[in-house]
C-alpha cells in the first residue's frame, strides 16, 4: 500500500548535455542511437554502429564548440535549478528530480534514487514546451520503460507533455522579448525585427502529422499578442545531415532581412527554455558573426528563461492545474 505521507516526486525530463569535454562523444553516441529521434539507414541493428561512426567524426567540432562556452553544457544545471524552484513553489510534499535522455542522470538512475527515497508517486513534466515524438515522445517513452524495470510500483499521477500555450509561459517569454528590445538603442528600437528561432525537425515528422510546427506557431502568436504590433519572422536552426528539414533555415532568414536593408534583429530562441549549446554558441557566436558579415549593425538575443521567477511560477501553476484535473 502506498504511504500517504511519502513525498511526491517532481521529475523534469530534458535531453541533457555533456558535463565535460570527454563526455561529448558518448553523449553524441547516445543521441544518434535513438531511433525515435534519428533513423539512420539500414535498420535498427545497424543504428548504433552508424551512430558510433557519426559521433566519432562529429565530436571534434562539437567538442570545440563546447570548449568555447566553458567546456560543458549548462543545461543540466539549469534544469536542476528549475526542478528545485518549481518543487519549492509546490510545497514541502514535493521532491525534485531531473532525468536526462542522452546523458546523466538517466531515467534509470533517477528511478533507483526515487526507490531509495521512498517516492511512490510522481508528476512527470517535459521541459520541451512543444510536443514532438522526437523529443518529448522519446523522453516519455524512455522514462516509462525505465520505470517498468526499476520502479514498477511508481504511480504517475500527472504526465505533462506540452504547455506551448500556457498563459504564464507566454507571459514570461513575452517579458524576455520586451527585455531584449529594451537593450537596443532607443534610436533603432522601433526598427528592430524580431526573429523567433526554433529547433528544426526533419520535415518527415511534420508530414506525418507531428504537431510541433503548429505548437511553435501558437507560442509565437501568443507571445506577440502580449508584446504588441511589431514585425516578426520565424526560422529553424540546428539543421544537420542529408535529410529534408523544416524551413526556412534561420540563417536564410537573417540573410533575407539583411538583403531587405534591415540593420537590427532580436533573436528569440522559442523552443529552448534554458541556455545550452544552441543559444550560447549557435546563436550568440555563429549567428551573431554571420549577421555582422551580412551587414547587420545591431544583433541581440533575448535572455533565456532559465530560473526566472515568473517562469518558475508559471510551471508550478501548470503542475497544480494538472493535479487538480487528475483528482
Amino acid at each position: 500500500m502506498m504511504d500517504p505521507d511519502s513525498p511526491t516526486g517532481l521529475v523534469l525530463l530534458n535531453m541533457g548535455g555533456p558535463d565535460s569535454l570527454e563526455a561529448v562523444e558518448p553523449f553524441l553516441l547516445n543521441l544518434f542511437s535513438d531511433r525515435e529521434l534519428i533513423r539512420l539507414p539500414l535498420g535498427s541493428l545497424l543504428q548504433r554502429p552508424f551512430a558510433r561512426v557519426i559521433s566519432h567524426f562529429r565530436s571534434r567540432r562539437v567538442r570545440e564548440n563546447y570548449r568555447m562556452i566553458g567546456g560543458r553544457s549548462p543545461l543540466p544545471e539549469w534544469t536542476s535549478r528549475q526542478a528545485e524552484g518549481i518543487a519549492r513553489r509546490l510545497g514541502p510534499g514535493f521532491r525534485p528530480y531531473v532525468a536526462m535522455r542522452y546523458w546523466t542522470p538517466t531515467a534509470a538512475e533517477v528511478l533507483r534514487r526515487m526507490v531509495d527515497d521512498g517516492v511512490e508517486r510522481a508528476v512527470i513534466l517535459s521541459m520541451y514546451p512543444h510536443f514532438t515524438r522526437a523529443t518529448t515522445g522519446s523522453s516519455m517513452n524512455d522514462f516509462r520503460r525505465a520505470a517498468e524495470r526499476e520502479h514498477p510500483r511508481l504511480q504517475v499521477i500527472a504526465s505533462i507533455k506540452q504547455w506551448y500555450d500556457w498563459p504564464g509561459y507566454l507571459d514570461a517569454l513575452a517579458g524576455k522579448v520586451k527585455e531584449g528590445l529594451d537593450g537596443f538603442p532607443e534610436t533603432v528600437r522601433k526598427k528592430v525585427r524580431i526573429l523567433f528561432s526554433a529547433h528544426a525537425l526533419p520535415q518527415r515528422f511534420i508530414d506525418r502529422g507531428d504537431p510541433y510546427l503548429e505548437h511553435v506557431l501558437s507560442t509565437v502568436k501568443g507571445v506577440m499578442a502580449r508584446v504588441g504590433d511589431r514585425p516578426w519572422l520565424i526560422g529553424f536552426q540546428s539543421r544537420s545531415g542529408p535529410v529534408k528539414w523544416m524551413e526556412p533555415d534561420t540563417v536564410q532568414v537573417l540573410d533575407q532581412l539583411a538583403a531587405d536593408g534591415h540593420k537590427a534583429v532580436l533573436m528569440v530562441p522559442v523552443s529552448f527554455v534554458s541556455d545550452h549549446i544552441e543559444t550560447l554558441h549557435e546563436i550568440d557566436l555563429e549567428y551573431r558573426d554571420h549577421a555582422r558579415r551580412v551587414g547587420m549593425e545591431h544583433f541581440r538575443r533575448t535572455p533565456s528563461l532559465n530560473d526566472d521567477p515568473a517562469f518558475l511560477d508559471a510551471l508550478a501553476d501548470l503542475v497544480k492545474k494538472n493535479l487538480q484535473e487528475e483528482e
